[in-house]
């Protein structure tokens, strides 16, 4: 009669068993499946519990009540400690996502480091390994918790560099003064934090080279962040021009300067100082926003190269670092200066320019001026009232459009002899197109009075004018 019931139910137990694992599984990944659509975090808890805690259950219970082997034999203890190691396991993970996956923004337990919560599950699967092995084992903890204690006092002392910078590390990352991605100065070193571990920085600086900097050396340092609160970085660069130089032309200048260079912020825009009044010139400071720390250096580039044009073209000087002594001997000597350079430009010139290239040039030196311009600078832009006519003496420039989509298209590659700005000249309108300096450019600029006098000289001048009018004018056309 005992064997039929023990037949029985190991019949009952194994049924259950081969019936009841696969439904759980079936069940469970439904579940799972349905969880991680909806984005819920706790789909990776069942999916421990699939995957480790069900099968080794199952192993336990068919080995119990199936097998029928010793419960106190070391097959069914080995299984029965991996079983509650994976319980632990899980039950952490289900509090990790209790506490800290779901939690809210601007909350305490969103603010807990990634690094305590690591350490904290450390110490709870320790805690937890020692009660399972005082539970299953019948271990004696008092002799394994005195030669813990004794190892921790060896270890501390042995690593109490690393762990005063572990410690450091963690209230850094309570109190959160930067991230992952952040420009931050710390000492002498300016990076980009490319790693936080549970032991120092890692920086990546602008000549891409890698600064490993512990938490202790971080907590005791002066953080600049350039990246917080906002991304906006302010940046200050000094500049010099003479004392004949007015003031207000040449902030005029510098802040016109910054805001054509690409990368600087038009919002909040560009401010100028006047600063100082030093020993060889009046120094001025501009202050220009950025969007990225990272762009610094292209973007000072650009801003100090296209300073040296726009001083050219607005006749500002930038003094030497030294006492300069200036004999003026009046404004004679001054139009015999730009006469010269007017006449040494004159060669470029096509023969149908009606200009006297022969003679020495000194009737021309009254409204005409030679401007340079750096490459990627706007020298006309559309939509701007009364240019003046541009003939380029060297360098390349570009003619192009903006259509009501404001995409800018490119009509025409100008090249040295030909001239531009003739289409808001004679017609008395805004400019309809752009001119961009392809690569260092300079012009010979001719105001319309002089323009005037050129036709009243040579009245075929006009015709070829209206020629090239025409046809840039259907080369736009076919553009737009």
């Amino acid at each position: 009669m005992n064997s039929v019931a023990l037949q029985n139910n190991l019949l009952i137990w194994a049924i259950a068993l081969v019936l009841g694992f696969p439904l759980l599984v079936i069940i469970l990944g439904e579940a799972i499946h349905r969880l991680k659509r909806r984005g819920k975090p706790i789909a990776a808890t069942l999916r421990l519990v699939r995957n480790l805690i069900l099968p080794v259950l199952v192993f336990l219970l068919f080995m119990q009540h199936v097998l029928k082997l010793d419960t106190d034999g070391r097959w069914v203890k080995s299984i029965e400690t991996l079983l509650w190691v994976c319980v632990i396991h899980a039950a952490l993970s289900l509090l990790n996502v209790i506490l800290f996956e779901q939690a809210e923004a601007d909350t305490w337990r969103s603010r807990v480091p990634k690094l305590l919560i690591d350490l904290a599950r450390l110490f709870l699967i320790l805690l937890g390994t020692a009660i399972v092995l005082a539970t299953v084992w019948n271990a004696d903890l008092a002799g394994l918790a005195t030669a813990l204690g004794v190892s921790s006092i060896v270890i501390g002392l042995a690593l109490q560099d690393t762990l005063g910078s572990v410690t450091s590390g963690i209230a850094l990352l309570f109190e959160r003064p930067f991230s992952v991605g952040d420009w931050l100065n710390i000492g002498d070193i300016v990076g980009q934090v490319t790693d936080i571990n549970w032991r120092a920085v890692r920086l990546q600086t602008l000549e891409r080279e890698m600064v490993v900097i512990p938490h202790k050396v971080v907590g005791g340092e002066t953080i600049r962040n350039f990246s917080q609160p906002q991304r906006l970085h302010a940046e200050r660069i000094q500049i010099g021009f003479s004392y004949k130089d007015p003031p207000n032309l040449a902030k005029q200048v510098l802040k016109s300067t910054a805001l054509e260079t690409q990368g600087i912020l038009t919002n909040p825009e560009p401010q100028i100082f006047t600063l100082a009044y030093d020993d060889s010139a009046v120094t001025y400071e501009v202050k220009f926003f950025i969007q990225n720390y990272g762009d610094l250096e292209e973007i000072r580039d650009r801003f100090m190269t296209r300073v040296w044009y726009a001083a050219q073209r607005n006749n500002l000087s930038i003094p030497f670092p030294i006492r300069t002594l200036y004999h003026f001997h009046g404004p004679t000597t001054q139009a015999k200066g730009l006469s010269k350079r007017v006449a040494d430009s004159l060669q470029s010139i096509p023969a149908f320019v009606p200009l006297d290239k022969e003679g020495n040039g000194q009737s021309l030196s009254q409204g005409i001026v030679l401007q340079h311009f750096g490459a990627g600078e706007k020298v006309v832009r559309q939509g701007d009232p009364d240019s003046p006519l541009y003939i380029i003496v060297s360098g390349q420039a570009i003619l192009s459009v903006v259509d009501d989509l404001h995409r800018e298209h490119e009509v025409l590659l100008l090249k040295v002899g030909e001239f531009f700005g003739e289409m808001a000249l004679f017609s008395g309108e805004a400019s309809p197109v752009s001119v961009t300096a392809a690569d260092d450019l300079e012009v010979m600029m001719i105001s319309s009075g002089v323009v005037n006098q050129m036709i009243e000289r040579q009245p075929s001048f006009a015709r070829e004018i209206g020629q090239i009018l025409e046809i840039r004018r259907r080369a736009i056309q076919s553009v737009e």
